[in-house]
C-alpha cells in the first residue's frame, strides 16, 4: 500500500473520529444547559428577584422585582389565562394580554398602570425569595411553558 493512501485513509478515519466525537459532545453540553440549550417559542427571559437597595416595600421597591416573559416567534401569542407562579403558590394570571412578536413583557411585583411592555401583580409584599425560588410559566390549559430557578433549586423547577 502506498504511502499516499495510508495517509488519507488515517486522515478519513480521524476526520470520522473528530465528526463522531463533536456529535456525542454536543448532545452532553445542551443537557448540562437544561431547557436554555434549545430556545422556546415563549420563555421566562430574565428575573430580577432581589429587588436593588434596601428592601423597603414601597411600591417602587416592589416595581423593582420582576419577571421577563418573551414570544421568540414572529407572531403574536395570547396570554390570556397564562400564570407566573412561585414556589409557595403566589399566581399571577394574564389577563387580556397579547405578546407580540419578538417581544418582551416584564411583569413587576408592585403596582402600576399595564402597558404592552410592563404589567403589575399590585401587589404589597414581595413574591420572589432572593435565596431560592422558581419562577414557572403555565399556559392556560395549566401545561408547563418554562421555568427559571435560583438558589438551591437552580437546576431546573418543579414541573
Amino acid at each position: 500500500m502506498s504511502k499516499s493512501i495510508t495517509a488519507r485513509r488515517l486522515t478519513a478515519a480521524a476526520l470520522t473520529a473528530g465528526a463522531l466525537t463533536a456529535a456525542v459532545a454536543v448532545p452532553a453540553t445542551a443537557a448540562d444547559h437544561g431547557h436554555r440549550a434549545q430556545r422556546q417559542s415563549v420563555e421566562i427571559s430574565a428575573v430580577q428577584y432581589d429587588s436593588p437597595g434596601r428592601d423597603t416595600r414601597s411600591n417602587r421597591s416592589l416595581n423593582r422585582e420582576w419577571v421577563e416573559i418573551t414570544n421568540n416567534t414572529r407572531r403574536a401569542v395570547n396570554l390570556d389565562g397564562w400564570t407566573l407562579e412561585d414556589e409557595d403558590g403566589h399566581t399571577y394570571t394574564f389577563r387580556h394580554y397579547r405578546l407580540d412578536g419578538r417581544a418582551t413583557v416584564r411583569v413587576h411585583t408592585g403596582q402600576g398602570r399595564d402597558t404592552r411592555t410592563d404589567v403589575y401583580q399590585d401587589r404589597r409584599n414581595y413574591v420572589w425569595d432572593n435565596r431560592s425560588d422558581t419562577a414557572t410559566l403555565r399556559n392556560d390549559h395549566r401545561r408547563f411553558v418554562d421555568s427559571e430557578s435560583w438558589g438551591h433549586h437552580r437546576h431546573g423547577g418543579r414541573h
